[in-house]
């Protein structure tokens, strides 16, 4: 039962900030995934471009289940910070470690609805419903790692886990929404363009960081943000 309103804690996305730099340690799983990132992006090249890129969808998805495991633990691990509890990496993994069947299945089911959206929005014939309906879609099921990750509930369970979440705290939803997409999508091509004339190495192993310190910065507000809809009385 709603006992409450929706609200935004907007102060997280400040806050963050300085979690971050008192716990550095909460960038070993994303970076971690972006290094897994950055070998399968150069040695999927080398394997299927004689295919003409058959199986390169498979490493993307890869890559992908990769990213949202280790996003998984790091919002353990920032959840424990920002409730006041042990914040090393050590608890955060072991709990991640118990929860990962469900983690993967979450993360899984994510893909397979984006993957779904985005071909019923392909149907259309028109590139900007399709990407409508993604985001619709991405909306509902933000919260799904959360979900898995702090809540516990494992695949489908997360999915809607994550559209209750949604609906409850819906301008929240929003937010990660936003800031996800300007901070994955909208800026990551910029900073790929700012270091291309430094070499292609230089460029992977910065748009690696990059990567990495965006899914630890944003692991503070979806922990919190979650935490304070599932478990403080909004569903």
């Amino acid at each position: 039962m709603r006992r409450g309103g929706p609200n935004v804690n907007v102060a997280i996305f400040g806050r963050a900030f300085v979690h971050l730099v008192r716990h550095p340690s909460i960038l070993a799983w994303p970076l971690l995934a972006a290094v897994i990132d950055m070998l399968l992006t150069r040695w999927g090249g080398i394997f299927t471009d004689p295919l003409g890129g058959i199986g390169g969808g498979l490493f993307s998805f890869v890559v992908q289940i990769v990213y949202m495991f280790a996003f998984g633990v790091a919002v353990i691990q920032a959840n424990n910070i920002a409730r006041g509890y042990s914040g090393k990496l050590d608890d955060a993994w072991e709990e991640a470690r118990r929860k990962a069947g469900g983690i993967l299945l979450a993360a899984i089911g994510f893909q397979f609805v984006i993957w779904a959206a985005g071909y019923l929005g392909a149907l259309t014939g028109s590139g900007l419903i399709q990407e409508a309906v993604m985001l619709i879609a991405a909306f509902f099921f933000i919260f799904t790692i959360p979900a898995a990750a702090i809540g516990g509930l494992p695949g489908g369970l997360a999915l809607s886990g994550s559209i209750r979440a949604a609906r409850a705290n819906w301008p929240a939803a929003l937010m990660l929404l936003i800031a996800f997409a300007v901070l994955w999508f909208f800026l990551y091509p910029y900073v790929l363009i700012g270091l291309e004339p430094y070499g292609a190495t230089v460029a992977l192993v910065g748009a690696a960081i990059y990567r990495a310190l965006v899914l630890a910065y944003l692991a503070f507000p979806f922990a919190v943000l979650y935490d304070e809809t599932a478990f403080r009385g909004l569903y």
